[in-house]
């Protein structure tokens, strides 16, 4: 049985975020940046712009990979990188991997991110792999989960890929 409410969850997990050494954190961001290059099919790859202690995507981008843009509905549309115009909601179904971000992941697949809900709208268009990227100790048991959470196929940790369920 799960304790917490996802808020409170968050709550835990942004504050050990904080609590964990930078350089740490650049290490794995470099391990998961050599996973990623094993992962990728040739074609863009869906990633996302990082910020603050989310695992740094930066190195890991290319020419072409698409990032989102939130739509006014809370939806994400799609751009090249790194000054493409947006591509259109559907643009994801081009990409083979799509990386997303996450606070954490259980082992059923379920993601919790921020709250906003962007992510669960957009990914039921995506064909491709959905992958989480998360630093160590965030893959978790159990997380609280709703109908509308869109569940990812596997995490990327710095010691490498954890695949949840299939495709």
């Amino acid at each position: 049985m799960v304790d917490l409410d996802k808020n409170a969850w968050r709550e835990r997990l942004l504050a050990a975020r904080r609590l964990q050494p930078a350089a740490v954190r650049v290490a794995g961001d470099r391990a998961r940046d050599r996973h990623v290059a094993d992962l990728r099919a040739g074609g863009p790859v869906a990633a996302y712009a990082s910020f603050g202690t989310e695992p740094d995507t930066a190195g890991l981008l290319r020419p072409g990979d698409l990032l989102p843009v939130l739509r006014p509905d809370r939806d994400l549309d799609w751009r090249a990188h790194p000054h493409g115009l947006p591509l259109g909601p559907d643009a994801v179904t081009m990409c083979d991997l799509v990386l997303v971000p996450a606070l954490a992941v259980d082992r059923r697949g379920v993601r919790l991110g921020r709250g906003g809900g962007s992510y669960d709208r957009a990914l039921p268009r995506a064909r491709g792999l959905l992958v989480a990227l998360l630093h160590e100790g965030e893959l978790v048991e159990e997380l609280p989960a709703e109908p509308h959470d869109v569940r990812v196929h596997a995490v990327l940790l710095p010691t490498g890929l954890v695949t949840l369920r299939p495709r």
